[in-house]
């Protein structure tokens, strides 16, 4: 993506990276505290389809972007299961059943 003759892929992609990472702490958060781990799946089908859908997008920008939410979902499973402990610790409030 050249305007004027600078290239701003890399900030844009750095950018969005910063945002995509911001959403997904209280996806997490919110994730946890109405459905517990047992949702981690979603995050990995979710990732899964993102990567898989990189593979085919051919401009770099957003190809990019889906790698970045798809390994956001991955590296949320393991999140998942630390806001659980996060909870038990008293850290964030355990939702009433």
């Amino acid at each position: 993506m050249m305007e004027g003759g600078v290239n701003l892929t890399g900030p844009l992609t750095g950018a969005f990276t910063f945002l995509i990472i911001g959403i997904f702490h209280p996806i997490v958060i919110k994730a946890e505290y109405y459905f517990g781990v047992r949702c981690w799946w979603w995050f990995l089908v979710a990732g899964i389809a993102s990567v898989a859908g990189a593979l085919f997008v051919g401009e770099v920008l957003w190809s990019s972007l889906l790698s970045v939410v798809g390994f956001s979902c991955f590296w949320s499973i393991k999140e998942l299961f630390e806001q659980r402990k996060r909870v038990s610790k008293g850290w964030f409030p355990k939702r009433k059943k």
